[in-house]
Parts: C-alpha cells; sequence; structure tokens
C-alpha cells in the first residue's frame, strides 16, 4: 500500500460531522483505496457504510430524496461513502438532507468533476471541503524506486506513467492495463454523456492531442481535421479536462503586447495513457517524441504537488510572437517561476531576454533528469 500525500487531511476531515467531504478524481487514480485504507485503521470499528453510484440499487436509494429511507438504511454508522457518486440523480439534495439531519459525515467521490459539481454546489454551499487525488505522485512513489537509478525509475514513469496500479506490474502488464484502461473506463464513460453523441471523435481528438504534446492547440484546425464545428470540439476538450484526461494551461500575460496569451496547450493527466493511445511504450531511447513526454510528466508532477500539499498556484506557459518562450509558469502567493524542461543534461537553456526584461523579480530554472526531482520533494 503506498500511503498517499492526502489521507491525513482527509482523516482530520472526517472527524468534523454535518459535512460532505468531496473527493475529486481520474477513475483508477485510487479514490476507493485510499477511502478504505482510512476507515481499516479503525480497527474494525464498523460505523461506515460504503455505496458505488455505478451500482442500480445506490442509484435508485439516494436519488428519492426520501429522509425516513436513508435514515433506516443509514441507522446508527456515523460515516457514508458514496462512490462514483456522479452516476446518482438528485446526489446533491440527498447529500443535503444527509448531512443536515442526519449525524453523519458523508463522503462523496467522482471521476467526472463537473457533473458532480453541478448536482451539489448549489445544495451543499458552506457544507463541503473538497479534496482532489490524481494518480501517485513521485514524492509517493519515491520509495518504491529506492534501489533504482533514478534514471530507470524516470524513463518507466515516462513509458506508463503514473497509476497506482501500474506500479506493480510487469512491463507487458502494465501496457495491457492501460489499455484496458482506455477500453474499460475512458470509452464506457464518454458515452455516458449525453452531449458527446460521437465517442469515436473524442478518441479521434485525444489522439490528435497526445501528437502535439507541448504545442499550442488551433481548435480551428482540429474542428476542421474533425470534420467537426469548432463550439463541438470546445465541449470535448472542456468535458476531457473535467474527466481528469487532460490539464489545459492558457498563455501568460502582464506586460509585453508581444505575448501570447489567448491559446492553450493540453497535456495529458498520465503519460501511461497517452502512450497507449497513440500504442507506443518504447523505450527512450528510440522515441522521437522523449522530450515532450518528459515535459508533460514533469508538469503533471508540480501540478500534482501543489494539489496534495494544499498549496495554490496558477500554472500557465509563456510564448511570444517572435518564437521566445518557457514550458511553465508557476504563479504562487505573488512570485513566478518559469520552467524550461529538457530531457538531456546536454542541452543548455538560457532564459528568454523578454522574459527578463519584463519581469526582473521572476525566477528561472532548467528542468532535465538529473535534477527534476529535486523541484517535487
Amino acid at each position: 500500500m503506498i500511503k498517499r500525500t492526502i489521507s491525513a487531511q482527509i482523516t482530520e476531515a472526517i472527524t468534523t460531522p454535518n459535512r460532505a467531504i468531496i473527493l475529486y478524481g481520474p477513475r483508477q487514480a485510487g479514490k476507493t483505496t485510499l477511502i478504505q485504507s482510512l476507515f481499516k485503521q479503525k480497527s474494525g470499528n464498523h460505523e461506515e457504510l460504503f455505496f458505488n453510484g455505478d451500482d442500480l440499487f445506490a442509484q435508485d436509494l439516494f436519488s428519492r430524496n426520501e429522509l425516513e429511507a436513508l435514515s433506516r438504511i443509514v441507522g446508527s454508522n456515523k460515516i457514508v461513502v458514496i462512490d462514483e457518486a456522479q452516476r446518482i440523480a438528485n446526489i446533491g439534495l440527498t447529500l443535503k438532507l444527509l448531512v443536515d439531519n442526519l449525524p453523519v459525515t458523508v463522503i462523496a467521490s467522482g471521476s467526472a468533476s463537473f457533473e458532480l459539481a453541478d448536482k451539489i454546489n448549489e445544495p451543499l454551499t458552506g457544507r463541503t471541503k473538497t479534496f482532489w487525488l490524481y494518480p501517485l505522485s513521485w514524492k509517493e512513489v519515491s520509495g518504491q524506486y529506492s534501489k533504482t537509478m533514478r534514471k530507470t525509475a524516470l524513463e518507466e514513469m515516462l513509458r506508463f506513467g503514473m497509476y497506482p496500479k501500474v506500479h506493480s506490474l510487469s512491463a507487458r502488464e502494465k501496457a495491457d492495463y492501460l489499455y484496458e484502461y482506455l477500453n474499460n473506463y475512458l470509452y464506457r464513460d464518454l458515452l455516458t454523456f449525453e452531449s458527446i453523441r460521437k465517442p469515436k471523435k473524442v478518441v479521434d481528438l485525444l489522439v490528435l492531442l497526445a501528437l502535439q504534446i507541448g504545442k499550442e492547440v488551433s481548435i480551428a484546425e482540429l474542428a476542421k481535421h474533425l470534420a467537426v464545428n469548432q463550439k463541438t470540439i470546445e465541449s470535448y476538450l472542456d468535458i476531457l479536462v473535467k474527466m481528469f484526461i487532460l490539464v489545459n494551461l492558457r498563455g501568460f500575460s502582464r506586460n509585453l503586447r508581444k505575448e501570447i496569451y489567448k491559446t492553450s496547450k493540453y497535456y495529458f493527466t498520465d503519460t501511461g495513457l497517452r502512450n497507449a493511445l497513440i500504442r507506443n511504450f518504447n523505450p527512450l531511447n528510440i522515441r522521437a517524441d522523449a522530450g515532450e513526454l518528459f515535459e508533460n510528466w514533469f508538469i503533471m508532477e508540480k501540478i500534482k504537488h501543489m494539489s496534495n500539499s494544499r498549496q495554490y498556484a496558477n500554472f500557465y506557459f509563456w510564448r511570444t510572437y517572435d518564437q521566445q518562450e518557457i514550458d511553465l509558469i508557476e504563479e504562487k502567493e505573488g512570485r513566478l517561476t518559469g520552467y524550461e524542461c529538457k530531457l538531456s543534461t546536454k542541452k543548455k537553456f538560457a532564459p528568454p531576454r523578454d522574459w527578463l526584461a519584463s519581469y526582473k523579480t521572476a525566477g528561472f530554472k532548467t528542468v532535465h533528469a538529473e535534477n527534476c526531482f529535486g523541484f517535487l520533494e
């Protein structure tokens, strides 16, 4: 069992009754395992009930908003856990009934943040505490690589990603698992969205994005390539971000007219899933996209590091019309830090002159295979 960084924070939050704890994260990131592990530490004190929103019984029970029926089911239990809560109609009103009328703490998890958020935000205003659980971070798995060369560990993570299950499998099994993830979770979940009428188009969109990691995305070009309109592409991208498949970085701009800020870059929440989409788990030394994989991995690790430690930061990329650029800009507590990702230590990179001239107090770091872990611990 790999200890998750946010477990102590959730344990503390559970001690407050009449509250709904919301746990967001992608499928297979370890939400259910984390919740179950917290209660196993209670040495058999059976005070919690578990339900799965994919189960028809749970959907029927929690969609009726009947306090008397809910009270009978909850009984003397102090904690009610509802996994994949976004599958349940009217779940927000049901959670409100529970926390307002019964001495319980509710933990609701969801793998599609907007579906669950839309259902609970208004009914539960002021009664929630929200957490995000991403796939494993370097800080969480570093102990498993204590006897492994950092270079070897990095290659494994870039190729197969950070989903918890991956870290207990052989190389062949890892690839099989990630292909199964696409079929059993991603494709199936896409079919549940009424706004997605052609799931195959969404998969094609993901493949296109997988082939242009680190590049600015043109909605018009994507729409033309997939033969759909631009609004549809924008809708699909929004859904994929809120399903925790992609993250969106916007351009950063404060001072220069020539800064590009109206475009976006999209990175994958997990590099293993990205590699499964393009059917390529080859070693880094025979890949043309090793640098892009490293950039994707490091950016996600920075996002996870901030989220897991409950620190708040904004993330952007920076580029000018004359091709000066920085891969990642972190804005934290009013301070800017730029990170340029170069997998090879042989490549030297000086800070762009316009960046230095315009943001005199900003920091700048070149990140490579030998120093990247120091930024994540």
